[in-house]
């Protein structure tokens, strides 16, 4: 048996209907900050809540998933939902991640705004069929390997890879989502390697589970054992419902195939669930096997993808963070502003409220004669002077955390720059916590 799935989801099933205004016996659509009409419930969970969406701008129909900020501050869960955010962004232009398009703040919500998997989980698609055809779950699988070499070459771990988590679109192609456990570059130690168990049991990787230091990637190829084998079996290979018992299977690999899995797909799987990381087959090498590369499209085969998605704007070489999604979604929309080459820019978290933080970037660039351009209900302030152009924009992502950053965004004159810099920081230091990578994340 499959484990059961209980995180919010999106659908299943094809019925996407949204309220209408025709419709007597329906209540009024609610409208999502201008911007979008919600429509029906497709899952919810502890901290959140999913809902199908029509763009009023464009009518395409989106996923929203709405995050309560008081019961996820009070879980501890800001920092899985800042990576969430932040993972999703780098990796938004491989056709096998899905989507994520925007997201806006309110003081009791934030809403991630996401394409839309009509084709809903592939692990009920497993559960409803009992296991897939070689060819289809072999199709699948090259989708979510694609994906994760992506993932890999960007610095990210997913460390949750299982069926729950694995959507399909309209058409049929896998989307990796729910990158809440994953971890960014940032989130390693000296030695390259992570330290925090997470996942699910059935699918996590023996090293994760003992708690010892491991490589992110090699953890996620065993959950890709794991998945293929379920896939084409219908079932997982270790039972997670004792779990001294599965781990003493794992290191024994006591687990058997049923008859109709193919020799060339048993020797992947076989290879993929080596207890041991240092041997184990890796994610770039299951690529390189002929069974992996049966009827592989290369279209399909994406592990280096740069092209830029006209949706999401083009990809750009400098980092982007959650925090930039959070002020493109403000009523000012900066991102006309931004130049293609790096600029200079920094975050901190406040030890003010987001209101304050504007408020004291406003009296410093006053007090040093910059011109202060401000926008009301907007928590942003542009200070110009000279050629260069700084802004100072603050968030509260949950309850209690306020995040701001400042970035260059006009600016010809590096010796300019770095003067209006200074002169900037130097005066907010006395409202900062901690600057840029200073804010905590755990698992």
């Amino acid at each position: 048996m499959l484990p059961p799935s209980t995180s919010p989801r999106q659908p299943s099933s094809h019925h996407m209907d949204l309220p209408t205004p025709q419709s007597p016996d329906k209540s009024p659509a609610t409208i999502l900050l201008g911007k979008y009409e919600l429509g029906r419930l497709l899952g919810s969970g502890s901290f959140a809540k999913v809902h199908v969406a029509r763009s009023i701008e464009t009518e395409q129909l989106m996923a929203v998933k709405i995050i309560d900020k008081k019961r996820t501050a009070k879980a501890g869960m800001e920092p899985m939902i800042i990576r969430e955010i932040e993972a999703m962004r780098r990796l938004q232009h491989h056709p096998n991640v899905l989507k994520i398009h925007e997201v806006m703040a309110t003081k009791t919500k934030i809403y991630l705004v996401m394409e839309l998997a009509a084709g809903g989980e592939i692990y009920t698609k497993i559960r409803d069929s009992g296991r897939l055809k070689e060819s289809e779950a072999r199709r699948y699988f090259q989708q979510l390997v694609s994906a994760l070499t992506f993932c890999h070459r960007e610095g990210i771990a997913h460390r949750d890879v299982k069926p729950q988590n694995l959507l399909l679109d309209k058409e049929g192609n896998l989307k990796v989502s729910d990158f809440g456990l994953s971890a960014l570059p940032e989130d390693r130690r000296s030695t390259g390697m992570l330290h925090t168990a997470c996942g699910t049991p059935a699918y996590t990787a023996p090293e994760v589970i003992a708690h010892r230091d491991y490589d992110g990637a090699k953890a996620d190829s065993w959950s890709c054992g794991v998945f293929l084998y379920v896939l084409l079996a219908g079932y997982v290979p270790f039972n997670d419902s004792h779990i001294v018992l599965m781990y003493r299977k794992i290191q024994g690999r006591d687990y058997k195939f049923p008859n109709w899995i193919s020799k060339p797909a048993r020797s992947i799987i076989y290879r993929l669930l080596d207890p041991n990381p240092a041997t184990r087959m890796s994610i770039e090498a299951v690529t390189e096997t002929k069974w992996f590369k049966k009827s592989l499209e290369t279209s399909e085969f994406k592990p280096n993808v740069l092209e830029s998605d006209e949706r999401l704007g083009p990809l750009r070489g400098d980092t982007i963070t959650a925090f930039d999604l959070i002020s493109l979604s403000t009523e000012w929309d900066l991102s006309g502003l931004f130049e293609r080459r790096k600029m200079k820019r920094t975050r901190f978290t406040a030890r003010v409220s987001a209101e304050g933080v504007v408020e004291k970037a406003k009296a410093i660039g006053e007090k040093l004669g910059f011109r202060v351009k401000e926008k009301s209900d907007a928590r942003f302030v542009a200070l110009s002077k000279g050629r260069t152009t700084v802004v100072v924009e603050a968030v509260e992502l949950v309850e209690g955390l306020v995040v701001a950053e400042m970035k260059v965004v006009e600016g010809v004159e590096e010796e300019e720059d770095e003067s209006h810099w200074s002169e900037i920081t130097v005066g907010l230091e006395e409202i900062v916590l901690a600057w840029h990578h200073d804010v905590s994340k755990k698992c």
